[in-house]
């Protein structure tokens, strides 16, 4: 069985491999970067790191809601850069067996499916599977590189 972090966006779940789950934290100020695309917010300084902070509602093109006390930030690993994706709510660590995941479907390349790796059903629930490293592609991946090291 292997382990997810499910979250919620808006009445959605989703989960990523805990795995790459380095910690989570409460919403936090974050300092805006210019000329960056619409979902990513800015950095935030994590006990001296500077981390870029990505919203994932906004990367999913869902309407923008204010930040609340259970908004959360997921600092994730990304091809050994820490990345934060910023979600309505942490749900809880499932175990969820392979056979229980689906492949999505694909409907085209430019379907927000792509950054799903696969589709759980959990009793009445659905759960996306995201792949934390198809968040960004590899342009946006090297830009927060070079964010975070100013």
């Amino acid at each position: 069985m292997d382990q997810y972090l499910t979250f919620i966006l808006d009445e959605d779940h989703y989960g990523i491999d805990i795995s790459s789950v380095i910690e989570i934290i409460g919403i936090q100020k974050i300092t805006q970067m210019p000329q960056q695309p619409e979902y990513v917010n800015g950095v935030i300084n994590l006990r001296g790191r500077i981390i870029p902070t990505l919203d994932v509602r906004a990367r999913f093109k869902k309407e923008r809601v204010p930040y609340d006390e259970r908004t959360c930030i997921i600092v994730v690993d990304v091809q050994e850069t820490m990345i934060g994706f910023i979600v309505d709510r942490v749900d809880e660590v499932l175990g969820i067996s392979p056979e229980s995941i689906s492949s999505p479907p694909r409907f085209n390349q430019d379907f927000k499916g792509r950054y799903v790796n696969g589709i759980a059903k959990i009793e009445d629930s659905i759960i996306m599977i995201l792949e934390s490293a198809l968040l960004l592609s590899e342009d946006e991946l090297a830009e927060t590189q070079m964010m975070k090291e100013g």
